[in-house]
């Protein structure tokens, strides 16, 4: 084979791949939503009632990287036929910069009082979440024995349950749980891209049909009986606070506001670092599967980021919820859905399409589950929906879900996030038995 027909095969380059233009391109989406969304009669108003415009900040983007425009990794050879991957920082900067700058400023005006008010239905559902996850990855691959065995099978390390069990750690507790699936169970390296390319793509599809569903709340829980009033609560007694200390932002303002945010950016950085990298020094912890999660930096900055949040809720700070806190907060998320949906490439489907409906088979067992027990203890959707993504999303999406309903509920999808840190390793195993026990011998 040639050096050029090397070149064609592995040349996967986006036609733009500079951050800077792919962040340009990514804000003229947002406009483009917003701005259509605004519309008060209309075609354009009939869509929006039907599909959320937070969705459509996430398809556009998904759309720009299906058809190549943008990416947010790709590969290419160079002059020597050596594969180079490259990766876009949108996604990182949005998660590790944005995501706590928002969690703060959205949690200056909460109640936690309030929220806990919430009651149980909220845990109920995540943990219905985790169950769906546990026994759904079993099920799928004892229907793919009878189906497509060879998709799920293999033996030693290049046995598909293995490089499943890091689906198990992603979709319940996050990427830390994901790598310490990973490390016990010891799957070909090699094969694990096509473990992550299931992640992205079945996990992304998901987010989008939750974002749907969100215009369709309302019919749900009027099915399922639901009583969602300690939301409306919550919603309107923060509302009315920030009508309370509603004033026009002055510039100062706007910096102290920006300085709050990331503010507390450095500071969980700081601490977070130092956190997990304490953590890792800690033989007894670093060794322990089960605390693994300790020794992620990422777990330790979303966590200190909505602490500093809450703290600072019992303060003066609060007041800035008037000058607009919890809006900046949201344009910081707006832009993290939108790299999120960079990662959201529908052309790889075809790249292992078995494997991949595997995985969608497992994630419909998820979501199956999560609407039959919300019918039985009559849960509203907000549960439904933040309890999944607590799950599947982990911290990056799980508050983008719940500031959707409400700046104020932002808190309610952090804490069920950082929960997620806590049981994933335990879920993961014992989903990984039940794979070990489903595929083929």
């Amino acid at each position: 084979m040639s050096l050029q027909e090397i070149n064609k095969i592995v040349d996967t380059s986006p036609l733009i791949t500079d951050d800077a233009i792919t962040f340009g391109i990514l804000m003229l989406c947002l406009a483009v939503v917003f701005y259509t969304s605004s519309r008060d009669s209309g075609v354009l108003h009939k869509f929006y009632k039907v599909v959320p415009a937070l969705l459509m900040c996430y398809l556009l983007p998904s759309i720009l990287s299906s058809t190549g425009i943008i990416a947010a990794d790709w590969k290419i050879s160079d002059d020597n036929g050596v594969v180079v991957e490259y990766s876009s920082s949108l996604y990182y900067v949005a998660t590790r910069y944005l995501l706590p700058a928002a969690l703060v400023l959205m949690t200056l005006s909460i109640d936690l009082k309030a929220v806990f008010n919430l009651g149980p239905k909220a845990l109920i559902m995540f943990l219905t979440g985790t169950a769906g996850i546990i026994i759904g990855g079993p099920i799928a691959v004892l229907v793919f024995t009878y189906i497509s065995p060879d998709t799920v099978d293999g033996a030693g390390f290049d046995a598909v349950w293995r490089g499943l069990s890091t689906l198990a750690g992603s979709w319940i507790g996050g990427g830390a749980n994901q790598t310490a699936m990973l490390e016990i169970y010891e799957f070909n390296q090699e094969l694990y891209g096509g473990m992550v390319l299931v992640d992205i793509v079945v996990a992304n599809l998901w987010m989008a049909i939750l974002l749907l569903g969100i215009g369709k709340a309302a019919s749900f829980d009027k099915w399922t009986g639901a009583d969602a009033s300690a939301i409306d609560r919550l919603r309107e007694k923060v509302s009315n606070y920030s009508s309370s200390v509603k004033r026009e932002a002055t510039i100062t303002d706007i910096m102290v506001m920006l300085g709050i945010g990331f503010g507390t950016v450095a500071i969980a950085h700081l601490l977070g670092n130092h956190l997990s990298q304490t953590m890792s020094d800690i033989d007894s912890i670093a060794s322990n599967i089960y605390l693994s999660f300790l020794t992620s930096s990422f777990f330790w900055l979303i966590s200190i980021a909505t602490t500093i949040g809450i703290l600072l809720s019992y303060t003066p700070m609060k007041k800035y919820e008037g000058t607009g806190a919890s809006r900046i907060g949201s344009i910081f998320i707006y832009i993290l859905v939108a790299t999120i949906g960079v990662k959201m490439d529908l052309r790889q489907i075809l790249e292992n399409p078995y494997l991949i409906l595997v995985g969608i088979i497992w994630m419909s067992i998820h979501a199956g589950l999560l609407i039959l027990v919300a019918k039985l203890i009559k849960a509203p959707y907000f549960f439904l929906a933040v309890g999944s993504q607590a799950n599947v999303g982990g911290a990056a999406s799980a508050p983008v879900v719940a500031a959707q309903f409400h700046p104020a509920l932002t808190t309610v999808g952090v804490l069920l996030a950082v929960f997620g840190y806590v049981v994933g390793t335990v879920g993961a195993i014992a989903c990984t038995i039940l794979l070990q026990m489903a595929a083929p011998v």
